[in-house]
């Protein structure tokens, strides 16, 4: 389970690889549950719709279809980015209480891709389109083959951020409490070059799935099925692979 990663440093990076803004409270250098973090989304808008000016039908007739342009097609609008601060830990919306959150949300940092869009937990936010991106240096994962753990920073080989693909939900506690949490999307790494020499032995191996840079936009507008495709484990020579180095 990829339960701690490291956050992006320094904060120029965020605008630099995500076209976002750096946070204003900043981000400590080691994420782990329950602890804060951030993730980036498409831009939450609340605006009404504008109202057309009244206009003669004699003008109606004459124009052109909503959305175009003459025979020009329609423009899809920009997407927008937004980035959000969050708790590394997803919180259901069904969850009863802060306390039960609290419980919940260490085991809920992980969202397994192959049963996502079933799972009782991630359901709502699957199908919804709550999909995010969790910016990162590395994330850490246990080596066990020396008899013991030994903490392993897995980072891309060029040094340049990473962008994990997530599912993000906002709860609302009965006493106007407000929870917005986060969760990593992992997919199968028994057969990864690299990432099959960590975790538990016997176990199996799981890894974040990383999203290449241009796939972000895509990847946060796909149709939910579409979306599974996303779904795939990052090239193992694309990687590096260091014990973390105790201070």
């Amino acid at each position: 389970m990829s339960s701690q990663y490291e956050s992006l440093q320094p904060a120029a990076l965020y605008p630099d690889a995500f076209n976002v803004a750096a946070p204003e409270t900043p981000v400590g250098r080691n994420v782990w549950p329950r602890q804060p973090g951030v993730f980036i989304r498409k831009a939450q808008t609340t605006a009404a719709p504008v109202q057309p000016p009244e206009t003669a039908e004699s003008e109606l007739a004459d124009a052109p279809a909503v959305g175009t342009t003459g025979d020009a097609p329609a423009e899809a609008a920009p997407l927008v980015l937004e980035l959000v601060s969050g708790q590394f830990g997803f919180v259901p919306t069904w969850v009863k209480s802060a306390s039960d959150a609290k419980l919940r949300s260490t085991k809920l940092v992980n969202a397994r891709s192959e049963t996502v869009s079933t799972s009782k937990y991630y359901y709502d936010a699957w199908s919804q389109g709550q999909r995010c991106i969790v910016p990162m240096m590395a994330f850490v994962e246990d080596d066990y083959r020396s008899g013991k753990a030994v903490p392993t920073r897995i980072a891309r080989v060029d040094g340049k951020p990473m962008g994990v693909a997530g599912l993000w939900e906002r709860w609302s506690g009965a006493d106007g409490q407000v929870i917005v949490s986060f969760t990593l999307l992992t997919v199968n790494a028994n057969s990864h070059a690299l990432m099959n020499r960590y975790q538990q032995p016997g176990s199996e191996k799981r890894m974040p799935a990383v999203l290449n840079e241009g796939a972000y936009g895509a990847w946060l507008t796909a149709h939910p099925q579409k979306a599974k495709e996303f779904m795939r484990a990052y090239p193992a020579n694309w990687l590096t692979a260091n014990p973390v180095q105790k201070k």
